[in-house]
């Protein structure tokens, strides 16, 4: 596997202990009277709405809508997972937050799998047209560095046609639409970035509510503004 040394054994001492960190959360929010108050009923959205506004990830599944990208359309071995999809009922700030919290035990429990099927030995793939070789061949070896300064240089050329990849991010599916005319650069790349189009929903949620609630229902998108500025 291409990960360090120390690092199976950091995973593993974390999944042992991130389930009592779970744990306090939910001793200390879920049933808080003061974070119940200021969040149930508070930005709701209905699944209609949610899909009508193009939502993923926890902001959609919140609002009842059972749509996950690894369990959909999987990619990269999920179907090989055992987990569960995590959905609300009444699409607000709390649920948002329930959806959150055992989305965090479902990972734990997909890292506790991915561990045990994690493989010994070196990366699998060795195939110079596509994956750079080790900095210490490219340094010592000529025919290494030749491949290098040609990938870095002419990148891999991708057949013609157009594809669309969508994943499952935190923050919901990020999807990357490409465009090919058979070289190394792309015609047309196109991000779908789940923050800038979960945001696209505040005003609705923010309807019938107090300027102060605004808060919480900014703070229940989870966005990343970096990927929200345009």
């Amino acid at each position: 596997a291409d990960i360090p040394d120390d690092f199976v054994t950091g995973l593993r001492e974390f999944t042992r202990t991130f389930p009592r960190t779970l744990s306090e959360i939910d001793r200390v929010l879920t049933r808080n009277a003061v974070w119940v108050g200021r969040t149930q009923g508070v930005g709701a959205l209905t699944a209609a709405e949610a899909i009508n506004h193009s939502l993923s990830g926890p902001m959609l599944r919140a609002s009842g809508v059972p749509y996950d990208v690894r369990k959909d359309k999987p990619y990269l071995d999920y179907e090989a997972y055992d987990f569960d999809v995590v959905v609300g009922e009444h699409g607000d700030v709390y649920d948002r937050y329930l959806v959150r919290l055992e989305e965090c035990s479902q990972s734990n429990r997909i890292l506790q799998q991915a561990l045990v099927r994690l493989p010994d030995g070196p990366i699998n793939v060795a195939d110079p047209r596509v994956i750079l070789p080790p900095k210490s061949r490219a340094m010592n070896d000529m025919e290494a560095m030749i491949y290098h300064f040609k990938q870095v240089m002419e990148g891999v050329k991708a057949p013609v046609g157009e594809a669309y990849v969508g994943i499952e991010n935190p923050k919901g599916e990020l999807g990357n639409y490409l465009v090919s005319d058979g070289t190394a650069k792309p015609v047309r790349w196109r991000i779908r970035p789940p923050s800038f189009i979960n945001l696209s929903a505040l005003s609705r949620m923010a309807e019938g509510h107090l300027l102060s609630d605004l808060i919480a229902i900014n703070a229940s998108v989870d966005i990343v503004m970096g990927e929200v500025d345009r």
